[in-house]
């Protein structure tokens, strides 16, 4: 269930970017940048590792785990780059780190529905994490039949000399979810409009019909 660690380094975000514009971007402040990345990946990892230790203590205490796995991610320095030029915001450092929440996030997916909530209870009790957004697509789901709930929190992270608090972007939805998820993300950006338009209605309908045997699971998993 770890999160594996992917430090960006100077020399790896200067590759990421390439192209000139890229590099007129960072080239009086690669270092900053660097160091940005490399403060939002360990928030990404204080709260992998709460989480890890909530799901063990709850496995103790209830003979269960909640969460199934957990996967990381690292916005990368292109797609940054693009936010925040269709937020239309400053390239500073500052700017980025006042404006763009999801640099770092993490995917947590869950044995059952019920079981969501409980991730989100656990950790949001924490005394040093705050929840500053959230937006539930399970009560909530989108009309492409998309569900998760989408948390940011805020974790403070202790440097050298310093603490800073920083935000991490987490998604939390079951097995059957995220599968629904990944094929829906397939079919949005590796086809063309009309291959992913003639199967949006069969989309939804298997969102749905995956949420209804997930929620027999559920109840069956409550009865033993």
């Amino acid at each position: 269930m770890n999160t594996k660690r992917n430090t960006m380094s100077v020399k790896k975000i200067r590759q990421m970017i390439g192209g000139e514009a890229g590099l007129d971007w960072v080239a009086d402040q690669l270092t900053s940048v660097a160091q940005m990345y490399q403060l939002y990946e360990s928030a990404q990892h204080e709260i992998s590792t709460k989480l890890e230790n909530l799901d063990a203590e709850f496995e103790v205490n209830y003979n269960h785990n909640p969460i199934h796995h957990i996967d990381g991610r690292m916005k990368d320095p292109q797609s940054l780059m693009g936010k925040i030029q269709k937020k239309g915001l400053d390239r500073s450092v500052n700017s980025i780190k006042k404006n763009i929440f999801d640099i770092a996030g993490l995917r947590v997916i869950t044995n059952y529905i019920d079981d969501i909530y409980t991730v989100e209870k656990l950790l949001s009790q924490q005394d040093d994490v705050e929840v500053i957004k959230r937006k539930d697509y399970i009560k909530n789901p989108k009309e492409s039949g998309y569900r998760s709930l989408h948390l940011v929190v805020k974790v403070p992270v202790f440097k050298a000399h310093d603490v800073e608090t920083v935000p991490v972007e987490i998604q939390i939805r079951t097995i059957g979810m995220d599968m629904w998820a990944s094929l829906e993300h397939e079919l949005r950006y590796k086809t063309d409009v009309d291959r992913a338009e003639e199967f949006a209605s069969n989309l939804v309908d298997n969102a749905n019909a995956l949420f209804e045997i997930e929620q027999n699971f559920q109840d069956i998993h409550h009865q033993l």
